[in-house]
């Protein structure tokens, strides 16, 4: 195991974690993937053991990041009234926490975008001078209009797309549907900026959709979460604001290698979130492909690799998969590698190898589950299947409960009555708040991780 001194690049490593034997006939192979990102300007990085590492940036140089804050101004923020001032108090602490020489902007969202600050289609450069001018402009956020997000992110697509920076990213917030604009159009608007910049998402108060806020997320490789109440905005911009600042490095991809005859199965994110990458898939050469990951600061995430090998004899073994973690070249030469593992398969006739389980899969499989389960379940209660929702979040009960998942169970809950966490039994609650159930299906993607 190496030692890294501190410094300002940050460390790639990976790890990969398997059962490698199968069973004479056995075809599917399991890999969990631990990437890790030290070192990136506050603390010295060690890699994890096995794992090759490699610089991402060059020394002393802090990266150069541009933001944009998407506020919700359409006329449902006046109801309360002290909506619209907790978005603009928000959105004052986000500026507040900008890294001076951080490109920035903000866009006030309602059936159309308008640039806010600075304007004319730029970015200002944060400085005590820009900041005291924003904070001034955002007194005319003011609640009216209708809401299409498309156009929202459009705009921020092309105020990132004009700044010479290597992170670019986005801060969204709604409190309403997407009502003035068609689903397509979102979805439209997603596809064209996915890869260009990431996004957090957050709905405030309980009048906007789940499945909207999160699609956003997921597409554009942010965080979603739900404030519901607008008092706390301030702070969830102000947390939202220093993660973004403490990236390192944008556009990094797993990048998959398989042999002739092995077929990727899926690829999925299982941890902090679980996120679905399998058809995000851009190919790179033969029998590769590239799969996004977004940007990096100092952080560690879990990825489930599944493929499909030929089948093989007793005591044959092959290289199922290289995964690399590769850093595109912005001169369009040959991209970095980063960091890369192996994951293998061996037939054997031991059947206890063979047959076991390795934990961390098992871990993620279920946490997996757990998300799906809880999303069946609560599209059944609201489509008035009282038997089914009971049956899919008893059973996210008993996996909360076996994984540790402490926060996915007090979510729970607030939902069900848990009358035995261990076999899943439980009752729906008669009455649940709709700031408990947004909570539960918003969050439901979050995961924990393998206890080591």
């Amino acid at each position: 195991m190496a030692n890294f001194s501190k410094s300002n690049v940050p460390q790639f490593s990976v790890e990969v974690y398997q059962n490698e034997y199968l069973p004479e006939g056995g075809r599917e192979v399991n890999a969990i993937v631990t990437v890790t990102s030290t070192g990136g300007g506050t603390t010295g990085g060690v890699p994890l053991s096995g794992a090759t590492a490699a610089p991402a940036r060059v020394p002393g140089q802090a990266p150069k990041a541009a933001v944009v804050i998407m506020v919700d101004c359409s006329g449902s923020m006046d109801y309360p009234p002290t909506k619209m001032r907790n978005a603009r108090d928000a959105t004052a602490a986000a500026i507040d926490t900008l890294r001076d020489g951080t490109s920035f902007a903000v866009v006030d969202g309602t059936h159309v975008a308008r640039e806010v600050y600075p304007g004319n289609g730029r970015l200002a450069v944060a400085d005590a001078r820009t900041r005291a001018q924003a904070k001034g402009a955002l007194r005319a956020l003011k609640a009216g209009g209708g809401t299409a997000i498309g156009t929202w992110l459009r705009l921020a697509d092309r105020l990132l797309g004009a700044a010479d920076v290597s992170i670019r990213h986005g801060i969204l917030l709604t409190d309403g549907r997407n009502e003035h604009e068609a689903p397509e159009d979102l979805r439209a608007a997603l596809e064209s900026c996915a890869g260009r910049f990431t996004c957090d998402a957050r709905g405030v108060g309980t009048d906007w959709e789940v499945k909207e806020v999160t699609a956003i997320a997921s597409a554009l490789l942010g965080t979603a979460d739900i404030v519901a109440d607008p008092a706390g905005l301030a702070a969830d911009f102000t947390h939202m604001m220093e993660n973004a600042m403490g990236k390192e490095v944008a556009d990094v991809a797993l990048r998959l290698w398989t042999p002739v005859g092995v077929e990727i199965t899926f690829v999925k994110q299982v941890a902090p979130t679980v996120v679905d990458l399998t058809g995000r898939r851009t190919e790179t050469g033969p029998r590769a492909g590239d799969y996004p990951t977004g940007s990096w600061g100092d952080e560690s995430r879990d990825y489930h690799v599944c493929v499909t090998v030929p089948q093989a004899g007793i005591g044959q073994e092959m290289l199922a998969c290289r995964v690399s973690l590769v850093l595109p070249d912005p001169s369009g030469g040959a991209p970095q590698t980063l960091s890369q593992g192996l994951v293998r398969a061996v037939w054997t006739e031991d059947m206890v190898a063979s047959t076991s389980i390795n934990p961390q899969v098992a871990h993620y499989t279920g946490q997996v589950e757990l998300a799906q389960v809880i999303q069946q379940g609560l599209d059944a209660r609201k489509s008035g299947d009282f038997d089914g929702a009971t049956a899919k979040l008893g059973r996210a009960v008993q996996l909360a409960s076996a994984s540790g998942n402490e926060d996915t169970a007090k979510l729970l809950s607030k939902v069900v009555d848990v009358v035995d966490a261990a076999t899943g039994t439980v009752r729906l609650k008669a009455k649940v708040a709709d700031a408990d159930e947004m909570t539960l299906e918003t969050r439901s993607t979050k995961t924990v991780r393998v206890k080591k």
